[in-house]
């Protein structure tokens, strides 16, 4: 079997959080790696004891507990936004690698629960902490984790796909502009936060 196709395979297995807590881009590229025998199987905190016996199975290595320092693998969550603290920043919405997350600039942004894969990737990028991660309290199939996982894989694709597409058009100075906006949106925040004491 090919490096590539052995790559296919344990990407299928992977949940497609493209939460990059293995130290990887992404599911893809974990999945090539491990394939290289350049990472080890337990790596991925969301797919937790369950992917990695199926991916020990797989590759033929020994099936060994999760590593830790990696994220512990927990009840599926998703993004929730404050709304009242929101201020438009956009920033979420381009920390998140499955388009789950809809709004425009100083506008009110919200997570579409559905597609939300979990990575907790927009919590660290949102200037006045207006995002948390919440429990679904579900308890999916595995068939429906499949489903849920190919229909994030595509997700992924093609924002990455359309990323790809419009940096051939960008012009730097509209990376300046757009900073120079957010930055003027976070302050305008941090006022409305200190009237109401809460900064």
């Amino acid at each position: 079997m090919t490096s590539s196709s052995v790559a296919d395979r344990i990407d299928e297995l992977l949940p497609q959080t493209q939460c990059r807590k293995c130290g990887y881009a992404g599911c893809r590229p974990y999945a090539e790696a491990v394939a290289a025998g350049h990472a080890d199987i337990y790596q991925c905190p969301p797919g937790g004891a369950e992917v990695a016996r199926e991916m020990a199975e797989l590759t033929g290595v020994e099936f060994k507990l999760g590593d830790a320092r990696l994220g512990v693998s927990g009840q599926a969550t998703v993004a929730f936004i404050d709304e009242q603290l929101c201020i438009g920043c956009t920033l979420c919405i381009q920390a998140c690698p499955v388009d789950a997350i809809v709004g425009a600039a100083k506008l009110m942004h919200t997570v579409v629960g559905r597609d939300c894969t979990g990575c907790e990737l927009c919590v660290a990028p949102c200037p006045v902490a207006c995002i948390r991660m919440a429990e679904t309290g579900a308890a999916p199939s595995r068939e429906e984790r499949r489903v849920t996982a190919d229909r994030a894989r595509i997700r992924f694709q093609r924002r990455a796909a359309r990323i790809g597409s419009l940096a051939r058009f960008r012009n730097n100075s509209d990376d300046v502009v757009k900073m120079e906006a957010v930055r003027r949106a976070i302050e305008r925040a941090r006022i409305r936060l200190a009237r109401r004491g809460l900064a």
